[in-house]
C-alpha cells in the first residue's frame, strides 16, 4: 500500500467549494503512479519501449465531500494482477480526521503502443508487482 497526500485547490471544486467528483479519478492517478515509482515501475520508460497501460475500468464511491483546502490521502495497493491487467484499489481520507471521503478501482491493462492490442505484463514488471 502506498500513500499520496494532495491538498485541494479551488481548481479541484466546483461553485460550492466542494470536490468536483470527477477529481477522485485524477487524485486515484497519481496514486497509482507513484506506487508503480515505489516499485521502481518507470511509465516513460516502458512508453519508450512501445508498452502503455491504459485505464479500461474505473469506479468510484463517494461517501463524503471533499472542500476547498483540505488535505487529502490517497491509499493506493494493487489487489490483483492477472497475466494482462492489473488492478489497483484506493481509498481516498481527509488528513485531519481520517473519514473515508471516496473509494474505488481501476483496472489497467497492459498493451502494445503501435497496435493497441494487450500483451502479457512484461516478467520483470511483474515480479516488481509481485514483491510490492
Amino acid at each position: 500500500m502506498h500513500k499520496t497526500e494532495h491538498r485541494v485547490i479551488y481548481a479541484d471544486t466546483d461553485a460550492g467549494q466542494v470536490v468536483y467528483y470527477a477529481n477522485y479519478f485524477r487524485w486515484f492517478e497519481s496514486g497509482r503512479r507513484e506506487l508503480l515509482r515505489s516499485l521502481k515501475i518507470d511509465y516513460a520508460a516502458l512508453d519508450s519501449k512501445g508498452i502503455i497501460a491504459p485505464v479500461v475500468e474505473a469506479h468510484c464511491n463517494y461517501c463524503h465531500p471533499a472542500r476547498y483546502d483540505d488535505i487529502v490521502s490517497v491509499e493506493t495497493r494493487i489487489s490483483e494482477a492477472k497475466q494482462k491487467s492489473v488492478r489497483f484499489d484506493y481509498k481516498v481520507f481527509r488528513k485531519k480526521d481520517r473519514k473515508l471521503l471516496a473509494f474505488g478501482h481501476t483496472i489497467n491493462v497492459f498493451a502494445d503502443k503501435k497496435k493497441m492490442k494487450s500483451i502479457k505484463i512484461p516478467d520483470n514488471i511483474r515480479k516488481k508487482i509481485r514483491m510490492g
